[in-house]
C-alpha cells in the first residue's frame, strides 16, 4: 500500500455520502424559496465545509482511538494510528489541516451571509475534535448519535439553506431531521459492529449501553423517522416523495440488521445505508426543485 493510498483510505471515503447528502437536501429545500432561489456559489462552499468537516473527524478519530489504544483489535476500514501506517502526530496534523480548512470556508459563508454563524461553525469544530479527542470524549458516553443527528442533520441541512435564502424554512428543518436520522443510522451500524470491542476497550458507545437487540430495533426506528419525514416533506410538494427511492438501498441493509449479521457483515449495511442517505437527500431535493 502506498502511502497515499493509505491516507486517502485513512480519510474513509465511504463516509462522505454522509457530508453530501444534507448539503443537497439543504439546497434542494433553498429551490422552494422564491425568487432569490439557489445561490450556487454558496451550495458549494457549504459542500466544502462538510466535506472538510468529515474528513477532519475521521482523522481525529484515528488519532485518537489510535492513541487510546481503541482502534487495536478494530473490525473494519483502515486506522492509520491504529495500524502503525502513519505516526499519530502525522494523523492529528491531517484532522487538524482538514478542520482548519473548514472553518476558513465557513467563515466565507459568514461574511457573506451573518456573522452570528461563526458561532455555529465554532460549535461545529468543537463537536468535531472532542467527539473522541480531548480528556473527555462524548463519543465514549453514548452521545455520538445526538452529534450526528444535530450537525450533520439538522445544522448541516438548514444552514445549507439559511446561507443561500437567509432565512430558515419549515422543509429544511424537515429534510434536516430525515438526513440526520439516515445518518445517525449509519454510526448505528457502525457502533453494532464493533460493540463487543468497544466494549472490552472501555469504549461506552450507545451500542454498548442498549446491548444488541435494541440497538437493531434503534436502526430500523431511524429510518422509520427518515422516512415519515420524507412524506412530511409532500406536505410542501407532492414531488418530494421521490426521497422514498432510498428504501431501494435501505430495505437490504435493514433486512440484514434485523437477520442478526454482526462483525465484519456489517460493512455492507453501513454502505447500503450511506447509499440510502444520498438518494433520499437527492430525491428531496429533486422533489423540492420539481415543485418550485
Amino acid at each position: 500500500m502506498t502511502a497515499l493510498s493509505a491516507w486517502i483510505q485513512g480519510a474513509r471515503p465511504r463516509t462522505l455520502p454522509a457530508a453530501i447528502a444534507p448539503v443537497v437536501a439543504g439546497t434542494g429545500a433553498a429551490s422552494l424559496g422564491g425568487a432569490q432561489g439557489v445561490v450556487w456559489w454558496k451550495a458549494a462552499t457549504a459542500l466544502g465545509v462538510s466535506l472538510a468537516l468529515q474528513v477532519g473527524v475521521n482523522y481525529a478519530n484515528d488519532y485518537s482511538d489510535g492513541v487510546r489504544g481503541t482502534d487495536d483489535n478494530r473490525v473494519g476500514p483502515l486506522r492509520l494510528v491504529g495500524s502503525g501506517l502513519a505516526s499519530p502526530r502525522a494523523v492529528k496534523r491531517a484532522a487538524q489541516a482538514s478542520l482548519a480548512l473548514g472553518a476558513i470556508l465557513g467563515l466565507v459563508l459568514a461574511a457573506s451571509t451573518t456573522w452570528w454563524l461563526v458561532v455555529v461553525g465554532g460549535a461545529a469544530l468543537l463537536a468535531a475534535w472532542t467527539y473522541t479527542g480531548g480528556p473527555s470524549p462524548y463519543g465514549y458516553r453514548a452521545l455520538g448519535e445526538v452529534s450526528v443527528f444535530v450537525f450533520f442533520g439538522l445544522v448541516a441541512v438548514v444552514g445549507t439553506t439559511y446561507v443561500q435564502l437567509e432565512r430558515i424554512t419549515w422543509p429544511s428543518v424537515v429534510a434536516g431531521v430525515v438526513v440526520g436520522a439516515l445518518a445517525c443510522s449509519i454510526l448505528v451500524a457502525n457502533n453494532l459492529r464493533d460493540v463487543h470491542t468497544d466494549s472490552e476497550s472501555g469504549k461506552r458507545t450507545l451500542a454498548v449501553l442498549l446491548g444488541e437487540r435494541r440497538t437493531r430495533w434503534f436502526f430500523i426506528a431511524l429510518g422509520l423517522v427518515g422516512w415519515v419525514g420524507v412524506i412530511a416533506c409532500s406536505v410542501a410538494t407532492p414531488w418530494a416523495l421521490l426521497g422514498l427511492a432510498g428504501l431501494t438501498p435501505w430495505t437490504p441493509a435493514a433486512r440484514r440488521v434485523a437477520r442478526g449479521v454482526s462483525g465484519g457483515e456489517l460493512v455492507p449495511v453501513l454502505q447500503l445505508s450511506g447509499i440510502a442517505e444520498l438518494i433520499t437527500a437527492a430525491g428531496l431535493a429533486l422533489g423540492f426543485a420539481i415543485g418550485s
